[in-house]
């Protein structure tokens, strides 16, 4: 397979994904783009390998598989459609290996884990398959802080934690809670109540704590935003605000999250994505216009 048939492989599985990043591709320039569509296209099938793995598949083999592939595409030799159209990029945009073997170990513990007694066991987790994937992304944005690091990962960790709010009734009947154990006891809220769709007082309460939890971490990567990296950083606050009005919709109806997935209306998408690529050239217009501080005065002053 050429470079540009996986190129375009990558594409089509990264739209066929149904993924809220895909729209927001559109304000990154053509050949981050394209990574972004390799990049994404990569976390799809490998997370598919353990959510959907196909009959008679061995998922351990699988993703050991792609562990060879990740390291097929630094040495020039991958095979997997997917692996040839990131080989490239990972080169040009100089991604790290170590990330994409960081997100294989964070699927990878699906296999065996169901439940996690603490938030720092959960951490460990949202780490692996959300901050990495934000730190592969700034990579391709082409940030200049190093600031821009500690914003990817704290917005993963939002972002994660969004989703497992978002995705607490369709776990559950995979006998999965991602929710730390440590909470569910806090709060009185027992498993058997999650599999029974309980929406209970102490439901209500124990969402109300995860969500001022993701807040925090919102809240975190905002604080660590580099000013300098605002244009960069645009299809990743667009993303922000998609997922932040997710999490407020959950927060709203938390029961909705035994019923349906909770999305946002494309349309919506469409309007948050204006918006914030409005709201981030202005604040470019406004930093480049502002008048720069002397210290002429300072200096002639400490003569």
């Amino acid at each position: 397979m050429t470079t540009d048939q996986a190129q375009r492989h990558c594409e089509r599985v990264t739209k066929q994904s149904g993924s809220n990043f895909v729209h927001s591709f559109s304000f990154l320039s053509p050949d981050r783009r394209e990574a972004m569509y390799a990049v994404y296209a990569f976390c799809q099938e490998v997370d598919h390998a353990v959510d959907h793995p196909k009959p008679g598949v061995d998922i351990q083999e699988k993703l050991d598989t792609w562990r060879a592939q990740v390291i097929a595409m630094y040495s020039g030799t991958p095979t997997f459609p997917v692996a040839i159209g990131l080989a490239k990029h990972a080169k040009n945009f100089d991604i790290p290996r170590e990330y994409f073997e960081e997100l294989i170990s964070g699927v990878e513990m699906d296999l065996t884990i169901r439940r996690y007694a603490t938030f720092t066991d959960l951490y460990q987790y949202c780490y692996r398959v959300a901050s990495v994937v934000g730190l592969i992304s700034i990579k391709v944005f082409g940030t200049q802080s190093p600031r821009a690091n500690e914003y990817a990962v704290n917005l993963g960790i939002a972002f994660q934690l969004s989703n497992i709010l978002r995705d607490i009734g369709v776990d559950a009947k995979r006998d999965r809670i991602y929710l730390p154990q440590e909470d569910l006891i806090r709060f009185g809220y027992p498993e058997r109540d999650m599999f029974a769709n309980a929406n209970t007082p102490a439901f209500q309460k124990l969402m109300a704590f995860q969500a001022r939890r993701a807040h925090k971490y919102y809240a975190k990567a905002q604080a660590a935003l580099p000013p300098e990296d605002r244009k960069a950083l645009l299809v990743a606050e667009i993303m922000r605000g998609v997922y932040f009005r997710i999490l407020s919709q959950i927060e709203k109806d938390p029961a909705r999250v035994f019923q349906e997935r909770v999305r946002v209306p494309s349309p919506l998408k469409a309007a948050i994505a204006v918006q914030t690529w409005i709201r981030i050239m202005i604040q470019q217009m406004v930093a480049s216009t502002a008048p720069k501080t002397s210290h002429i005065g300072e200096e002639n002053d400490a003569r």
